[in-house]
């Protein structure tokens, strides 16, 4: 074998590396562990020795040292299936931008093209602003867009002879300035949340942005947090030497209250969770559990257990400045909270606000801050966002250092040098969301309106800063079209179904091919393990989310992975019976094979990313999974077991291909496959008939994904009827409602789907029917249940364990793009086939296969709904599953194509008849077992997987069937029928 040793050395850094990347989840298992011990089942006393943590050094491998928070990023991220949490897709209300750009403008045309593109933006992919721009040409041909828009806000930019394309693209500019400006928001707010690994991206140039928050357990709070509006505020501040007196008896008056805290409770832990709990957070029990907090701590005020006795013990006093103290961001929450004391209140100014930085310093990240913000007699700033006009982020004249330059309107200008005039020598911070970005200190009065902000900025963070600026006048709220929610149970829940049908499908494709292929079979499930470990490794360095999807297509790619191994074992046991030695077999098996394998799996790669590209959330999750799973399985296929081969020859160990009743399976067939096409034709043709009837007089049942609406998984205390729910909802939801059981009558839970508002995004729609499904619903609980347990499983199993909503104009998207990666798919491996086989022939054979395998399996969701006791909604996973069915089948036909052009190579003068029929014949075994294998591990995920994914499962058990008989039945013979006629057309005979 060339390169051995290359190949051991490149096998061994991926194992090392995969290893590197998975030990991050053990450290931090480790220190959960530790911390659930510690706590003795309090999990205040739980979270707080994890906050504890987060800067401290738990992974030391000499030359680098990761704390707990960095290793908590690189740890295995759960999606929000598994754990609980929230999935949200926001969308920036472009409409309140170009409102306010228009200075609310009262031209009728003008609001008629507003109407009109909010209308139309429920069935199109277009942004607002392409289709106001349409609608406002179609309604006045002859208006001028200058004249709406050319306000004292935009002036420079918008004068009176711009063209109305040329307003557009200053309108747009804005727009997008606003968007990002939200997103930056919005990503502050998320990260100051507390999350742990949230995740937040921009969807393309759509103005929507997804938000991803694991283990969230108050949605309410998520939602006003998402959907505020940005607030600009420039505050005058107090100084640290001002304030510097009030700081030490506040001080004492914290070590007071703690000292007595501390003498009336028999423990340190109960002294807080006893006493000290009503006036501060139970989380002040951190030193109780010996947490060592390092040396980077800004205060050092803790007695020798380490224990919080005073505010300095948490907060770093500085006695000169604009700052009045630091600390850990971990300890920010207590001192806010003995700040607020009331005893500690009185003893500042009664106008005087404590706010943060929004981000830590510079010299050490974890270190955040405090403002003391000087208030004013009715409550509002000195200045807001409104009067800014233009902000950019630059370099200084010198080139070192990076600033802010803002220009501000005529009545911002004049407010402006009034406060600067009056402010020499102290600060004014820039406040936003009630964090302070900036607190410049003044130089001198600053008139004109224009001034520079500047504070140690890189030119990243000058630049967002001044998009705050430029954009915090613009009132451009976040509403949510699409949201997902999802009880900590249910992710429990998930997990344990997940894991029981990876183990069990796991023990089955390795006793699958121990038994088939005997001593190679145990080479092929090292090989699969050393798959597993790989597959793993590059998840977790990946970033990737591991998902429920995603675990099944963890445990669909271990079917697959084998796939790769039969086709070698097949051909080194025609080898083998053509009588040559075990080392020629072996190398002549793996070159002869290589051809199949890299087709085979190069289609399916084509459908995993088309996946990916279209797909979003758990389907994007799926396809990660599915084409790293391929990458991996192709590496250990073709270069672990031939390395182990390898070895085991040079050991000179017997190796062995099959047993007794394996040796000759399917190896001696000669079906005549394309005379019994015609069959096969009626065969096909009538059931997709019966599939077309079906789909025309009953449709299909389309999940909210498709159709929008909001459905809940609601789970009861005792067993109810779906007739029993549905009477109890008929009076409150009137628009589309459908009730069904969800899992087994044992588990009582009951899917409800209602388009009740579900296109409203007004603030409080989701409490309005959340409260009027708990008023309908809380009569059938045998135990009397609150609204608040009720709407979330925190602490109470029953209620609403997964909620998701999605609004007309996602569901018009989701439509749309599933519509594209189907068809893009089906032309991106026909092409393929097509180019690789240089024959278009096969290609037409191809797609027509798998436009027949699309059409059953999206036939059968339409026949079979409503008579089997599972969900067979069709939704993103069900376009999921059609074109991982899409995959799977051409891999089984390329496997085919591939043996006829090589029959046609070996064997010219023998008709093509006969090369179709003996390359089906003898791949038939690579056939039944590749298909074999596969529909065992998914029916362990049917059977244990979870009733979320079982309607998923259910259509790639029924995709394998039907791809496995359009591989031989349907795509062969198309292309042999294809190719005769092209022949007859040019004078040329074919054998039949």
């Amino acid at each position: 074998m060339q390169n051995k040793g290359a190949l051991k050395f490149l096998a061994i850094m991926l194992a090392i590396a995969c290893a590197f990347q998975l030990s991050f989840s053990f450290v931090t298992r480790s220190v959960r562990k530790d911390a659930a011990k510690a706590s003795g089942g309090n999990s205040a006393v739980e979270q707080a020795y994890l906050d504890s943590m987060k800067s401290q050094v738990v992974y030391n491998l000499g030359l680098v040292k990761y704390t707990y928070a960095e290793c908590q990023e690189k740890e295995i991220n759960l999606g929000l299936d598994l754990q609980g949490g929230m999935n949200i897709t926001l969308e920036i209300a472009v409409e309140d931008v170009l409102k306010a750009l228009s200075n609310n403008s009262t031209d009728p045309q003008f609001l008629q093209a507003m109407a009109e593109a909010k209308k139309a933006m429920r069935n199109s992919t277009d942004d607002f602003i392409t289709l106001f721009a349409n609608a406002y040409r179609n309604i006045a041909p002859e208006g001028r867009l200058a004249a709406i828009f050319g306000t004292y806000e935009l002036k420079g930019k918008i004068t009176p002879e711009s063209t109305n394309e040329q307003v557009i693209k200053v309108l747009r500019e804005s727009a997008d300035a606003a968007i990002a400006n939200s997103f930056n928001v919005l990503s502050t707010r998320i990260d100051r949340f507390g999350v742990v690994q949230p995740n937040i991206q921009r969807i393309g140039n759509t103005g929507r942005i997804l938000v991803e928050l694991p283990g969230i357990k108050d949605p309410e709070r998520v939602r006003k947090l998402l959907q505020g509006t940005a607030s600009l505020e420039f505050w005058t501040t107090y100084t640290a030497k001002e304030l510097w007196p009030m700081m030490m008896q506040a001080n004492e008056e914290v070590a007071k209250m703690l000292a007595t805290a501390d003498s009336t409770a028999n423990t340190a832990s109960a002294a807080v969770a006893d006493t000290v709990v009503a006036a501060v957070d139970s989380t002040d029990i951190l030193a109780a559990l010996g947490a060592a907090r390092g040396d980077d701590a800004p205060a050092a005020a803790r007695d020798a257990a380490g224990q919080v006795t005073s505010l300095f013990s948490v907060l770093q006093p500085i006695q000169e400045g604009g700052v009045i103290g630091m600390a850990m961001s971990y300890d920010t929450a207590k001192v806010n909270t003995y700040l607020n004391m009331s005893q500690v209140r009185a003893l500042f100014p009664r106008d005087v606000r404590f706010m943060w930085g929004i981000k830590g310093i510079k010299t050490n990240p974890n270190v955040y801050e405090l403002y003391a913000i000087k208030g004013s007699n009715d409550g509002r700033p000195a200045l807001d966002g409104s009067v800014i006009t233009n902000a950019v982020g630059e370099y200084g004249q010198t080139g070192s250092e990076a600033h802010v330059s803002m220009s501000m309107n005529a009545a911002g200008a004049k407010t402006w040098a009034r406060l600067t005039a009056d402010n020499v020598g102290r600060y004014i911070a820039v406040v936003l969301d009630g964090y302070v970005y900036s607190c410049p200190i003044v130089n001198g009065e600053i008139t004109g309106g224009h001034s520079e902000i500047s504070g140690d900025f890189t030119i990243a963070e000058a630049k967002d800063l001044a998009n705050i600026l430029q954009s915090g006048r613009l009132p451009a709220p976040a509403q949510i079209v699409q949201e997902a929610v999802v009880g900590p149970s249910l992710g429990q829940e998930s997990i344990n179904a997940g894991m029981t049908s990876f183990v069990l499908a796991f023990v089955l494709v390795l006793a699958y091919m121990l038994f088939f292929y005997h001593t190679a079979g145990f080479v092929a499930n090292i090989a699969l393990l050393a798959n597993l470990f790989f597959l793993f490794g590059v998840l977790v360095s990946f970033g990737a989310v591991l998902t429920l999807p995603g675990i099944a297509g963890i445990v669909l790619t271990m079917g697959m992975a084998v796939d790769a191994n039969v086709i070698i074992y097949e051909r080194v046991k025609e080898e083998l019976h053509s009588g040559k030695g075990i080392s020629l077999s072996i190398a002549d098996g793996f070159k002869n094979a290589y051809s199949a394998i890299i087709d085979g799996n190069a289609t399916t790669l084509i459908t995993g990313i088309v996946l990916f590209i279209f797909g979003t959330g758990p389907v994007q999750g799926f396809a990660t999974t599915l084409i790293i799973g391929i990458i991996t399985s192709l590496f250990c296929a073709i270069f672990i077991t031939r390395l182990i081969f390898v070895a085991m020859l040079e050991r000179g160990r017997n190796i062995k291909f099959w047993n007794h009743w394996t040796e000759h399976f399917l190896g001696n067939t000669k079906v005549d496959f394309v005379g019994l096409r015609k069959y096969t034709y009626i065969i096909s043709g009538t059931l997709i008939a019966v599939m077309l009837i079906s789909l025309a007089t009953k449709g299909l049942s389309y999940g909210v994904d498709f159709s929008g609406g909001r459905a809940y998984v609601v789970r009861f205390d005792r067993q109810v009827t779906a007739n029993e729910v549905r009477e109890a909802l008929d009076k409150a939801f009137t628009d589309g409602l459908e009730v069904k059981q969800y899992g087994t009558k044992d588990q009582k839970q009951m899917r409800i789907v209602t388009q009740y508002k579900y296109a409203d995004d007004a603030d409080g729609v989701t409490n309005e029917i959340n409260e009027m499904m708990y008023r309908a619903l809380a009569p059938l609980y045998d135990q009397k249940i609150s609204i608040d347990d009720f709407t979330t499983t925190v602490s109470n199993p029953y209620g609403i364990i997964s909620a998701e909503k999605v609004g007309p104009s996602i569901a018009h998207d989701i439509k749309v793009n599933s519509v594209i990666a189907v068809i893009f798919s089906l032309l991106a491996i026909g092409v393929y086939i097509a180019l690789r086989f240089k024959n278009w022939q096969y290609g037409m054979g191809g797609i027509v296969s798998l436009f027949h395998d699309a059409i059953l399996t999206i036939g059968i969701f339409s026949l079979l709904y409503g008579l089997l006791p599972f969900n067979l909604t069709v939704d993103q996973s069900f376009i999921a599953a059609i074109l991982t069915i899409i995959g799977y089948s051409i891999n089984d036909t390329v496997v085919i194509f591939d043996r006829i052009r090589e029959n046609q190579h070996l064997y010219p003068r023998r008709s093509r008849r006969d090369n179709i029929n003996h390359a089906i014949n003898s791949t038939l075994a690579r056939t039944v077992n590749t298909a074999g294998s596969t529909f065992v591990v998914l029916l362990a995920i049917f059977i244990f997987g979870g009733e979320v994914i079982r309607g998923f499962v259910f259509a790639l058990m029924f995709g394998v069937v039907i791809g496995t008989f359009s591989s031989v039945f349907v795509a062969t013979p198309v292309a042999y029928d294809m190719m005769k006629r092209k022949e007859r057309k040019t004078g040329k005979t074919i054998a039949d």
